[in-house]
């Protein structure tokens, strides 16, 4: 590694301990642990994973522990183990996740795709493994969405997502392109990135208090093909940027982000949307989607690639029909303008305004972390094991609040915000 891009390294592991979990002196660390695109840490994050280690110990960590993944074993298993094995998984890695989750200790996860990985997979298993995994960490998936506890998504370059994205460049080059893109949209190219991140976070959150004062009841969203009306729950907030956990901490957990996101009423979305970039989910990328929602269902459903996927995605649960989540993010983003499609849910929705199929977060709604499920689905919350995202947004896009009196107040006009904060 040349010294620039240690440097760089460096920073991006000060930003993930400061600004994204904001470790705490005798806060427990735990590094990786399973999700549905991974078993832990990817292996090609072990230098990024050293510097973190080493930094969470002089900023006063009790305990750092590491979950390791190995893609090619998991597509390994896909191939070559039985197919009425594939709902097992290793309860221990569960436990880890769990443990440090349920004692409001501090949680860091690599995104690292691999688009083309699974490409050979039968679409039948991976639903099967999905809904599955889903079910095991159910316990875990609770904590997280009843904001227990600090926890930060962050991306790590691989070499087959490399080169899924710089198939023309030399193959050397590919992952440093690769990482040089993610430390750009994660401002570790800013002299003092966590100054900038402080002031990013800011402006995010000024948007969020002009948008909780407000109190719409709905949104409608236009753009060629979609036609989208969302209702909205009384007493919903708006979140983006940093969060305040129940442990008192507040941390960033998506690096990066560009999003302010609240909860729709699940029972109140009607109309007609169409995706305007691809959805790497579950080892599949679905592609040109069109929705119908009635009722806050969806009753229609088409994507010109991996709609059997899509299908079975909906299927999981009762919930998986309806939305969990409204996002707002300007054309303007550095994410959108960078012009990359990363394949990577936790970059690209914040390229363009999105919808979340499925789960919704408690702390979208005043003291939804309090309520049962019952009462949070009867104020207009949607539980389920899913949370699929859905990038709607583009630069010809107009969004309009709504006000309780029938107003209507342009908040979006051509992809980029009509209000100043």
């Amino acid at each position: 590694m040349s010294s620039e891009f240690e440097q760089k390294l460096e920073k991006y592991a000060e930003v993930l301990l400061k600004v994204g979990i904001n470790l705490q002196p005798g806060q427990r660390l735990l590094i990786g642990g399973p999700s549905l695109e991974s078993d832990g840490a990817p292996l090609d994050s072990a230098p990024l994973v050293r510097m973190i280690v080493k930094k969470a110990y002089q900023m006063g960590a009790r305990f750092v522990e590491v979950v390791w993944g190995d893609e090619q074993l998991r597509l390994m298993r896909f191939k070559d183990a039985p197919k009425d094995s594939i709902e097992e998984y290793p309860k221990w890695r569960i436990d880890a996740r769990y443990d440090i989750s349920k004692a409001a200790d501090a949680n860091i996860l690599f995104d690292s795709p691999n688009p083309d990985l699974m490409r050979s997979i039968e679409t039948e298993l991976l639903s099967k493994f999905q809904k599955s995994f889903y079910q095991q960490m159910k316990r875990v998936y609770d904590l997280l969405k009843g904001n227990v506890f600090n926890w930060v998504g962050a991306p790590v370059p691989n070499d087959g997502w490399a080169d899924k994205l710089f198939p023309n460049v030399p193959n050397e080059k590919r992952k440093h392109k690769l990482w040089e893109a993610i430390f750009e949209i994660c401002r570790v190219n800013e002299e003092d990135p966590i100054s900038a991140w402080e002031k990013h976070n800011y402006t995010l959150a000024k948007r969020c208090n002009f948008l909780n004062k407000k109190q719409y009841t709905a949104l409608k969203l236009t753009a060629p093909g979609t036609d989208l009306t969302v209702g909205m729950p009384k007493n919903h907030i708006w979140e983006g940027g940093a969060t305040t956990a129940l442990n008192g901490i507040t941390f960033t957990g998506n690096i990066p982000t560009e999003e302010v996101y609240t909860m729709p009423h699940k029972d109140k979305v009607e109309g007609v949307v169409c995706t305007t970039k691809p959805i790497y989910y579950g080892g599949r990328t679905i592609e040109n989607c069109y929705l119908k929602f009635s009722k806050g269902r969806i009753i229609e459903a088409t994507a010109e690639k991996e709609e059997e996927f899509l299908l079975e995605t909906l299927e999981i649960d009762e919930g998986a029909r309806q939305l969990g989540e409204i996002a707002l993010v300007p054309h303007s983003s550095p994410i959108s303008q960078i012009g990359l499609l990363f394949y990577s849910m936790l970059i690209d929705e914040n390229a363009s305004n999105h919808i979340g199929l499925g789960e919704a977060y408690r702390d979208t709604l005043l003291n939804g972390e309090t309520l049962t499920d019952e009462e949070f689905m009867a104020a207009g919350g949607n539980n389920s094991l899913v949370h699929l995202d859905f990038m709607i947004g583009s630069e010809e896009m107009d969004v309009d609040g709504i006000l309780d009196d029938e107003t209507i107040e342009p908040l979006m006009r051509k992809g980029e915000w009509a209000f100043e904060v």
